[in-house]
């Protein structure tokens, strides 16, 4: 996975509640064996008619989110089923950092085990930031891992919390694989005994 330390991206905004993993990626995009290739369907049911044309209403389709790579999200960001392909799409169609003010807890796992990175802020910070993206029409912020940090070049400045454990994750570009190969001899030595006796 590529490393997170300070990333600098454009904002698209998605100013909806509730926003469950079903919408992010509908069940019926589910069937592909790889984590790749889920990005062309992320919000599927929002952002194309039934006729298969483009919304051209669904904030994503607009003109100012393109090429945004930082999605700030309702509250309760990832809520409903468990899916792993709700980050995966995310992370396919572009975005690295997702913002909120809250997300449910297996969806803000998930995110984190698959290399994106969830920003947890306050609801009034989140509500500046929303106003803001939403009256330009490239808006970019800074987000300092390290320093647990986002702002932009207008004076907004707000911090977040994350786990030790994951910031190291994404400020390493680990992921679980990874860090089980990092004890790869202390496995080899263990595998080399049987009951304590070496062979």
């Amino acid at each position: 996975m590529e490393p997170i330390t300070v990333y600098n991206g454009k904002v698209a905004v998605i100013n909806r509640v509730n926003v469950d993993t079903d919408q992010i990626i509908p069940k019926q995009f589910l069937k592909r064996i790889e984590r790749t290739g889920f990005g062309q369907f992320l919000f599927y049911n929002w952002r194309f008619n039934e006729d298969g044309s483009e919304n051209k209403d669904f904030e994503l389709n607009q003109p100012k989110a393109q090429g945004a790579s930082i999605l700030v999200a309702g509250d309760n960001f990832g809520c409903g089923s468990s899916r792993e392909h709700a980050p995966w799409s995310l992370y396919d169609y572009g975005y690295k950092v997702v913002i909120s003010s809250s997300f449910a807890d297996i969806f803000h796992q998930n995110c984190l085990k698959n290399g994106m990175l969830p920003i947890k802020l306050t609801a009034s910070e989140l509500e500046l930031l929303m106003t803001k993206a939403e009256n330009a029409d490239d808006y970019v912020l800074e987000v300092d891992l390290p320093n647990q940090k986002v702002s932009d070049n207008q004076g907004f400045e707000a911090s977040f919390e994350i786990h030790p454990y994951w910031k190291e994750m994404l400020v390493n570009g680990w992921d679980e694989i990874s860090i089980t190969l990092q004890y790869d001899e202390k496995i080899k030595e263990y595998e080399k005994q049987v009951d304590g006796v070496t062979i």
